[in-house]
């Protein structure tokens, strides 16, 4: 819906409420044109029940309101002495009309200091239960958001199961698009597995003024704008426009900022020409050959921190609850010649108690060639090394058509040099250039993109040129080779870009692998994201600060209790 579109919107609503309360205005005092004015009407209705002035900016944040107003209609009826359970059920699932039905049909009388407390138990907690879910909402919509790192696209920068607090004010803090969702959870309701939000009515991007822009190398989260597909719900195959603010999130690092020009050279980042330099806690990773005559062992690759590779073993198996029992870590498997089987899995392995239990034999081999993750600085220690021959850095040199915009021979590896849109900024259109705009023109900015031969039509009018809108960003991994990021769907649009991650707060290893395989990262809770130096847990110092208040607490209670008792 557009701004003019909201506008009348809002006018109408107004129109409704005075036409339903302006007789319970005068009967609490005020004159019958006060309940028609907008804005104005709604302090006055404050006053009227009782009720903070500021409630009335919370009726204008998204998602915020729906909580709010079912407080306001039931506040309403019971300043008027409409405070019956059936009175209050009316005056929800109505929306709100019961209270004009009051207006009209009923002779009432204003309480003006009615017993604000309420009325029983059960109001009591849905009263508690509403203020507490307002203020989370407040707070998870425009402060902080937590996240979990589900993914290895960043690892070693971030690591899989760690959980991130977002700050949603350091870029501007986006207002939701879609107003009429749950609260507290993204696209989709938990247990149900179904929508968590209307389409529409839909509110225009507004987003609060920002404390910083995001600068290069900023690890950002962000709504996937290639988030077409239907696969949240029914059928891959099917196209799934979501809106922006309820796309999937995804944490990347920006390497380019808008009016940049990125290149990738063998896989080493270029910005405007010159070498992209990475901050100190940056650990970029490239996929390695190692080779050794004796065979390059897992406890090696361990060792030197990779993190992606993977095992084999041979074993034989002889029923079907072995099967069963490898089933779950198995990625691959064959089988050889002599009747044995060969089984792939990633870097975990097979856990020991399987393999007891099971009465498997099984051993592990350990190639002559095998390929793994590395950082360039533990490549380099691997490769000083006596028990590997060498270790060699891979880079594609195949075309992949997959990568963005999808007509120019690149790869991973190599790509560029691409310019990054800015806002205000104006670029040359022909069959050439095209192909990387196309996306932001049509779907990002909302143009009537037309292309017949070599003419090209934005909104019905020739064009040899476009101005962008907006600004984008260029976000990519730091695992290079394990990473779905720009290199495959382009530019991330400003009006996607959700918040900065500044704090891990917990941090489990295995959290995709079940409860009973947790492990907390002791060393990475109550860690900074970003700053100079390596990650610090400052974790010690908050059970420190936390002893500390309770041994406050404990002496201050007891001499109250001395005082009380003397």
């Amino acid at each position: 819906m557009e701004i003019s579109g909201w506008l009348l919107f809002i006018l109408l609503v107004q129109v409704i409420h005075g036409i339903g309360t302006w007789k319970l205005y005068v009967k609490a005092g005020r004159k019958a044109w006060e309940a028609f004015v907008p804005v104005y009407n709604g302090i006055i209705l404050m006053q009227i029940i009782n009720r903070p002035k500021y409630w009335i900016l919370l009726l204008f944040i998204p998602v915020i309101n729906l909580f709010l107003f079912p407080i306001i209609w039931i506040e309403t009826l019971r300043t008027f002495g409409k405070k019956s359970t059936l009175d209050m059920v009316l005056g929800v699932v109505t929306l709100g009309f019961y209270i004009a039905y009051v207006n009209y049909t009923q002779e009432v009388n204003y309480h003006a200091n009615r017993d604000l407390t309420p009325p029983n138990k059960t109001m009591d907690t849905l009263g508690s239960l509403s203020f507490a879910i307002v203020v989370a909402t407040l707070v998870h919509s425009y402060l902080i958001q937590p996240f979990v790192i589900p993914t290895s696209s960043l690892e070693k920068s971030l690591l899989v199961g760690d959980f991130l607090l977002v700050s949603k004010f350091h870029y501007g803090a986006r207002t939701p698009m879609t107003p009429i969702a749950a609260p507290m959870v993204h696209d989709t309701l938990p247990v149900i597995k179904t929508k968590s939000y209307l389409s529409e009515p839909s509110l225009p991007y507004f987003r609060f003024p920002a404390l910083q822009s995001i600068e290069r190398n900023d690890i950002v989260v962000f709504n996937w704008p290639a988030d077409t597909l239907f696969h949240m719900y029914k059928a891959a195959d099917k196209r799934y426009d979501k809106p922006i603010d309820k796309k999937t999130n995804y944490v990347k690092r920006c390497t380019a900022i808008p009016g940049d020009k990125i290149e990738i050279k063998d896989g080493i980042i270029f910005i405007n020409g010159k070498e992209s330099i990475l901050p100190e806690r940056a650990k970029p990773q490239y996929m390695h050959k190692i080779y050794s005559k004796n065979g390059v062992a897992t406890t090696t690759l361990l060792e030197n921190e990779s993190t992606e590779f993977s095992r084999k073993f041979i074993t034989t198996i002889y029923n079907q609850n072995q099967v069963d029992a490898l089933s779950p870590y198995v990625r691959g498997s064959f089988q050889n010649n002599d009747g044995t089987v060969t089984v792939l899995t990633d870097p975990k392995g097979i856990p020991n108690s399987v393999i007891s239990n099971n009465n498997l034999s099984i051993t592990e081999v350990n190639d002559f060639e095998r390929e793994a993750n590395f950082t360039l600085e533990n490549a380099e220690k691997l490769r000083k090394k006596s028990i590997v021959d060498s270790i060699v850095r891979i880079i594609n040199k195949d075309v992949e058509k997959t990568i963005f915009p999808g007509t120019k021979d690149w790869n991973v590896d190599n790509l560029g040099p691409i310019y990054i849109p800015q806002a205000g900024k104006t670029v040359e259109l022909n069959k050439e250039t095209l192909p990387f705009y196309k996306k932001v023109i049509s779907e990002y900015e909302g143009k009537d993109l037309k292309v017949n031969g070599n003419e090209i039509r934005i909104d019905g009018k020739v064009a040899t040129s476009y101005t962008f809108e907006q600004d984008y960003y260029w976000m990519m991994g730091d695992n290079r080779h394990n990473s779905l990021d720009s290199r495959y769907w382009g530019f991330v649009p400003a009006d996607h870009i959700v918040g900065k991650p500044i704090f891990i707060w917990m941090s489990i290893d295995g959290i995709n692998d079940g409860v009973k395989n947790w492990s907390i990262r002791w060393d990475r809770l109550f860690t900074t994201v970003s700053g100079t130096g390596q990650p610090q847990s400052y974790f010690k110092y908050f059970l420190f600060a936390l002893a500390g208040y309770f041994a406050f607490d404990y002496f201050r209670n007891k001499k109250k209790k001395k005082e009380i008792n003397n």
